[in-house]
């Protein structure tokens, strides 16, 4: 059995008008113990919402249309926000979030934040100073001055420290999979690489076995992750083991997304990225054809009237009727 397991998840935002718009259709992947899957794409894709629904916390506006999320075999999508927290996130499932300084509150310490995490799950059962000793030990494996930051205000922090420090947090009570929604993007290039580098630490440390990291840069998923999942529009249009993805994408929306981008990959260096044409369609609206269609530059007539199913192509799974 898959430690974790997606199927058809699809997802709606209910707009005020009451319209819906499908922020998320029909995403399917399995995940086992000691694998790691990237999620990537230009913003807007559905990454973000995807990850909501992969936490089970659809909270209105946000609503599933279909499908369900498997922990360990325990579905999510019919259990309460309430029941979710305490049971299923910080334990089984965390998440480090997009923006350490938003996610942190300003006007606590590092320590007290840590410590409502012990106390949400496991009541005041632990004494303060056992529970500051459990955060002592932990924050010392992320390699900072841990007395002063555990002790310090967010605001009192570098931005790498901010995000080590929401990583120490998310991984406190040593759940069984990580998801990290672009944690490096607000960082810059050397930072960007420590942090990295800890995450795989405590990956080593078996704080955590099983990771999902979604960025918008492919060629650092080839350095992280085992298998890629490419989405656009909400749909998983690719997915395979990075070397395929970085080196031999088969959907035109794969190959654009890395022609987008600057790379130190051999074989690419030098080359001048090349942006992609036009926008992402409107999800409020009914698409008919492949969601790429318009700016594919390989589309053909059917492309435009034909909905595109998954396939497999290979040893891959390729939203295209063209992919060979």
């Amino acid at each position: 059995m898959a430690l974790f397991e997606v199927k058809n998840l699809s997802l709606h935002y209910l707009t005020r008008f009451g319209s819906k718009v499908h922020a998320v259709s029909d995403v399917s992947f399995e995940l086992e113990e000691g694998e790691i899957l990237g999620i990537a794409g230009e913003s807007g894709c559905g990454k973000t919402t995807l990850v909501s629904g992969l936490m089970g916390l659809c909270i209105p506006p946000l609503y599933p249309s279909q499908g369900d999320v498997f922990v360990e075999g325990d579905p999510l999508m019919n259990r309460t926000p309430q029941d979710i927290r305490e049971n299923i996130l910080s334990r089984k499932v965390s998440m480090i979030p997009q923006g350490a300084f938003n996610a942190l509150n300003p006007t606590r310490r590092i320590k007290d934040l840590a410590m409502d995490v012990i106390v949400s799950h496991e009541g005041k059962k632990a004494k303060k100073k056992e529970m500051y000793e459990r955060i002592f030990k932990r924050f010392e494996l992320l390699g900072m001055d841990t007395a002063r930051v555990l002790n310090s205000y967010p605001v009192q922090l570098t931005a790498g420290e901010r995000q080590r420090s929401v990583i120490g947090i998310s991984t406190l009570l040593n759940p069984k999979m990580v998801i990290a929604d672009e944690p490096t993007s607000a960082l810059d290039v050397t930072t960007q690489k420590q942090v990295i580098g800890m995450i795989f630490d405590l990956l080593e440390k078996k704080v955590f076995s099983t990771m999902i990291f979604i960025t918008h840069e492919l060629p650092l998923l080839r350095h992280v992750a085992d298998r890629i999942c490419v989405m656009y529009a909400g749909e998983i249009v690719e997915m395979g083991t990075s070397e395929q993805l970085v080196f031999d994408p088969r959907h035109p929306y794969t190959k654009a997304l890395m022609s987008a981008m600057l790379s130190a990959e051999e074989g690419a260096r030098g080359k001048k990225p090349e942006a992609i044409e036009g926008a992402p369609p409107f999800l409020g609206n009914e698409i008919i054809g492949c969601r790429f269609a318009p700016r594919c530059k390989y589309a053909k007539e059917d492309c435009k009237t034909k909905k595109m199913e998954i396939r497999i192509v290979g040893d891959r799974q390729v939203r295209c009727d063209y992919a060979e």
